[in-house]
């Protein structure tokens, strides 16, 4: 295999399979819809169309038939429904799975299985249409669709080739019929001829067939303009003489003419593809420039009146804003990327667990940095399948207590600011806190006394402890009590946030917010006498002065009263400064901050504002030191330590 080749095919055909894993759900639904069924079909045929170029043979194998299977689809000969919609699955996993490999370096794909290119043969073959050999046809009603003789008819031509010359036939057959009805002395229809140089094998490329009937075309048009009397052999003698519209090209799998291809041309030469680690690069070189803008930004105030160098690090501060948006903005993508691949994992799972449920998509534009993107695929699945198999109920449940048989979960993004705010609704049963309470007791997560203090928030957040299941049954869905305590994990590292609301008998929401990008990190900047660190800023809920009269200490541990309720105090110089002994807190400010669904405050002694920081790695010294997120410089050119909250809040309790 070539390749650069094989990479360019690799990033259309991914691109194609996660168009087709959506699309393929989507016509389930709606199993007459022609343009979905032609766009499925087309992306068979292309996915195909590369592979082959590429020889790779399992591919084509599983590509060809699904394609069969779409045309006779199109043409009503067989029904896209369930049973259908299973064996096609099964074929697009194994295309899905093949591209994976291709991607991750293997080049030799393993055979198919034998049984799955047998389901889809006699899925093709379930009703087949009775053409008439074209030797059948009379000379004088049905025209013969011809070959050249180069072309071995019986030889390897194209699916695509095959289906433009049926075409080509059919709209002959049409102009047949019309001339039986209106005889006229139409102008005769050149004969479309395949150049006798093409490969007997019938490997004539796209464009050169495209070429082919466009100059079929011209000639239909050069041949109405003349005289009546034919000047070459006619296939047909049909086409009435006027009126009578200007011939159309007969349709390709790319469904465009010559004329109508040239703006798709010119919109691919628009678009560069470039590889992430280039824009990693850059991204990492905007970061610098954003630090030495801050260092400026300080140096500016520092200078007093001095116009010249107030307007020209303005300017800078202008220019050097717009690049950093720029920059983020060419590793954003839409969150469709993580949304596309839930139709298909909802459907399955619904069908195996034998629910009706409709999955609503909102708010797939939305962009985010293509890190979270990726980060966030895994969560997302375990809240989805969370939703669909304990929050949805079976139909007839759901018909006695008043609800539709169809259950529906809506899988929302949106923008808030500097962050994304991802959620995740059912209209299924809802929880209810007393039984978590309880299934808290009895998994030894705590004790009665305690699980009956909780507040229903909180005895929500429980389904996030490590090991925790309401499920009666452990199966392969669920029941062993993994997967919402990894959810909550990869969320934190995110520096994101999961807030959980249910109404018994009425459904769940589950929300999750989490930072832009992960490249450029908004910070509060907090301060041990000449020492700096950083806080997220995402984590920070409020800021007040420490009061000593307002704390109490509740088996070891100083709590501060908030809105009625406690919250864990942790003094950061005992840890960041342990060999100082500090006489008083009075001067201090409490930072109360959220990690995942719990909250803290971190008393500091001077908070210094906000600033956008560039995350440099500690390296691999330090890779495995706790509490620490990184490195930065600030504006005055110190350099500040970067807090992990939840490795902070782990050295405290531990």
């Amino acid at each position: 295999m070539d390749e650069d080749i094989l990479q360019d095919f690799l990033v259309e055909a991914t691109e194609l399979v996660d168009q087709l894993n959506e699309q393929l759900v989507d016509l389930e639904q709606s199993p007459s819809d022609r343009d979905l069924l032609n766009a499925v079909f087309r992306g068979f045929h292309t996915v195909k169309g590369g592979a082959g170029f590429l020889g790779i043979t399992p591919l084509i194998e599983v590509c060809h038939r699904a394609e069969n299977v779409f045309d006779k689809i199109r043409n009503g000969d067989i029904e896209y429904d369930a049973a259908a919609a299973d064996v096609i699955l099964r074929a697009f996993d194994v295309i899905n799975d093949s591209i994976n490999k291709l991607n991750e370096g293997s080049r030799d794909l393993p055979e198919n299985d034998p049984s799955l290119l047998a389901e889809l043969d006699a899925l093709t073959k379930g009703a087949l249409m009775e053409v008439p050999e074209p030797a059948e046809a009379t000379a004088s009603s049905e025209p013969v669709l011809q070959l050249e003789e180069g072309l071995d008819p019986d030889g390897d031509i194209t699916d695509e080739e095959f289906e433009a010359l049926l075409n080509q036939r059919d709209l002959m057959l049409e102009d047949a019929d019309f001339a039986q009805e209106a005889p006229s002395s139409a102008p005769n229809v050149p004969e479309l001829k395949l150049d006798e140089g093409l490969d007997p094998d019938g490997e004539i490329s796209d464009d050169e067939f495209e070429a082919l009937l466009n100059q079929r075309d011209m000639l239909e048009m050069a041949a109405m303009e003349s005289a009546p009397e034919p000047a070459v052999e006619p296939i047909v003698e049909a086409k009435p003489a006027a009126p009578s519209p200007k011939p159309q090209p007969v349709p390709t799998s790319s469904e465009a003419s010559g004329g109508v291809k040239a703006p798709a041309k010119n919109a691919a030469e628009s678009t560069v593809r470039v590889d992430t680690k280039r824009l990693d690069e850059i991204m990492n070189l905007v970061g610098e420039l954003v630090l030495v803008r801050n260092r400026l930004l300080t140096l500016r105030s520092s200078q007093g009146n001095n116009e010249d160098l107030s307007n020209a690090v303005a300017n800078l501060d202008h220019v050097t804003t717009d690049l950093q948006s720029s920059v983020m903005k060419t590793r954003m993508q839409p969150v469709k990327k993580v949304f596309g691949r839930f139709p298909r994992v909802v459907r399955d799972l619904a069908r195996k667990l034998g629910k009706e449920i409709e999955l609503e998509l909102r708010g797939e534009e939305t962009d985010l940095d293509k890190n979270l993107v990726e980060a966030l695929a895994d969560p997302l699945v375990h809240l989805v399948r969370n939703s669909v198999d304990h929050g949805i109920e079976m139909p007839e449940d759901r018909v006695k207590a008043a609800k539709p048989r169809k259950g529906t979960v809506i899988l929302a993004a949106e923008q808030e600011g500097d962050h994304i705010l991802l959620s995740i609704t059912d209209d299924g049963k809802g929880m209810d806190p007393d039984v978590l309470r309880r299934k808290a007791v009895e998994k030894g997560l705590m004790d009665e006394l305690t699980a009956n203090q909780l507040d229903d928030k909180a005895a929500f957040e429980l389904i996030m402890s490590a090991g925790f299941s309401t499920a009666e049954q452990i199966s392969d869905i669920s029941g062993r009590g993994v997967g919402m305590d990894v959810v909550k994990s990869m969320i934190t590292k995110l520096n994101g946030s999961i807030d959980i609301h249910s109404v018994l008998g009425e459904g769940t929401r589950m929300s999750i917010r989490v930072p832009l990008t992960l490249a450029i990190l908004p910070t509060l900047m907090v301060s041990f006498e000449e020492d700096n660190y950083a806080i997220p800023l995402t984590s920070v809920q409020e800021i007040f002065d420490f009061e000593p009269d307002k704390t109490n200490k509740i088996d070891g541990q100083m709590m501060v009263r908030l809105r009625e309720k406690s919250i864990p105090l942790y003094f950061l110089a005992e840890w960041l400064r342990p060999d100082r002994v500090k006489d008083s807190y009075e001067d201090d400010k409490v930072v109360i901050v959220s990690i995942g669904n719990q909250k803290v405050g971190l008393v500091v002694e001077q908070v210094n504002g906000q600033e956008e920081v560039v995350i440099k790695p500690l390296g691999v010294m330090l890779k495995k030191v706790s509490g620490y997120a990184g490195a930065t410089i600030t504006g005055n050119g110190s350099i500040a330590l970067i807090l992990d909250l939840p490795g902070v809040i782990q050295r405290f309790q531990y």
